[in-house]
């Protein structure tokens, strides 16, 4: 069964809930976590800056929260194992008068050509996958050159508790292997990317790594 098939919709609608309310995901993430969540949302505020024209994989793309931090004139795609999410994204989507393309895939097994965007997005997934290396190579390989790979994950040996909370999250199957913050750096760079940016705040490490 697929992590996402396990989440479920009503998972998927809490989750969703959740990201798009900054003043609630500040103390989840603390209790739960102990991060920073602004952090999240200042990469997506950042999306911003991205000209008219860029394209965009933003993968898994949950209910498309990173659309609120892009202008109209970027190339937005949403990529997702869940229809669900690619629903909820559809429909924000709808909200802000965007369009966008949305395609249900794998993120190991992406249908689309290589140097295809000139950004790809991966927040909050690679610590639900069974391999998140192959799906850092399989983002790398998406990237044009010069391309920018931006996202976090949650990264297990950051605190006792927050190692508890993986290892419950794992026997649930909502979590798949994970990694250290030193096994993300490994996963980047073996992909061909250099790391320009790796902070960690509490059990999440967030990444920019450019192609």
């Amino acid at each position: 069964m697929r992590w996402t098939d396990r989440v479920g919709w009503l998972g998927g609608a809490v989750y969703d809930f959740g990201v798009e309310r900054e003043w609630l995901a500040r103390p989840t993430g603390w209790a739960l976590w102990g991060t920073d969540v602004s952090l999240l949302y200042r990469e997506i505020r950042a999306l911003g800056d991205l000209p008219d024209g860029a394209a965009v994989l933003d993968v898994p793309c949950g209910g498309g929260v990173t659309l609120r931090g892009m202008r109209p004139g970027v190339r937005y795609v949403a990529a997702d194992l869940s229809p669900a999410m690619l629903g909820r994204t559809r429909r924000r989507a709808a909200r802000l008068g965007r369009r966008i393309e949305a395609v249900e895939a794998d993120i190991v097994r992406l249908p689309f050509p290589d140097a295809e965007f000139d950004v790809c997005l991966c927040f909050n997934g690679l610590h639900c996958l069974p391999d998140p290396a192959a799906a850092v190579h399989e983002l790398a390989r998406c990237l044009k050159p010069g391309g920018r790979l931006v996202g976090d994950t949650i990264v297990r040996q950051a605190g006792p508790r927050q190692d508890v909370a993986i290892s419950l999250f794992r026997r649930a199957g909502l979590f798949g292997a994970g990694g250290t913050v030193a096994g993300l750096e490994r996963w980047l760079e073996d992909a061909g990317l250099r790391v320009d940016r790796l902070e960690v705040s509490g059990a999440v490490a967030h990444f920019t790594a450019t192609r």
